[in-house]
């Protein structure tokens, strides 16, 4: 990342942290959170998508949002690495999606690695579930609350545990 880059950067998170607090602290009708969040986002979130507050981000720009997708209070979206959430998907209170991590060498510890984190299609993420990065929840999935989820979770499946673990199938 060159200076121009990390300066435009800086910028956006500042701008990001201004939105978010009045975003947090403010008493806003839906509409008002959808157009937080769209200028947080950099792009229109759908009058059929729900967010409830507090909500948090640490970078913003890089949240993909579908339509009729609803995510609870207190949920936090590291996506730098950026965060796709796809149609009717269900996002729990407190639940983590993270797409920044960093290096283990200790001289490299301070650079980042990003890895995007996708919802696919009516999965549903439980409350207090920590999505890691570079992990793909599939289409109909289901997160147990606190689990934390390391590897991809196939679709139709329920994971749960630390580290999360398939438990079930979901069966139509």
């Amino acid at each position: 990342m060159d200076a121009s880059d990390k300066k435009l950067t800086e910028q956006i998170i500042a701008q990001n942290q201004r939105l978010l607090q009045n975003l947090d602290t403010q008493r806003h009708c839906s509409c008002e959170v959808r157009q937080l969040i769209s200028e947080i986002t950099g792009r229109s979130v759908p009058s059929s998508t729900e967010i409830r507050v507090p909500f948090y981000s640490d970078y913003g720009r890089n949240i993909k949002l579908g339509e009729r997708v609803f995510i609870n209070a207190n949920v936090m979206m590291v996506d730098l690495g950026g965060i796709t959430i796809e149609d009717d998907a269900l996002i729990g209170p407190g639940a983590y999606l993270i797409s920044v991590n960093h290096q283990l060498k200790p001289e490299h510890r301070k650079e980042l690695q990003l890895k995007p984190v996708v919802i696919k299609k009516n999965a549903w993420i439980g409350a207090k579930a920590t999505i890691l990065p570079g992990v793909t929840v599939g289409e109909n999935a289901v997160v147990a609350a606190g689990a934390v989820v390391s590897k991809n979770v196939p679709a139709n499946t329920v994971v749960a545990g630390v580290p999360a673990k398939v438990i079930k199938k979901i069966e139509d």
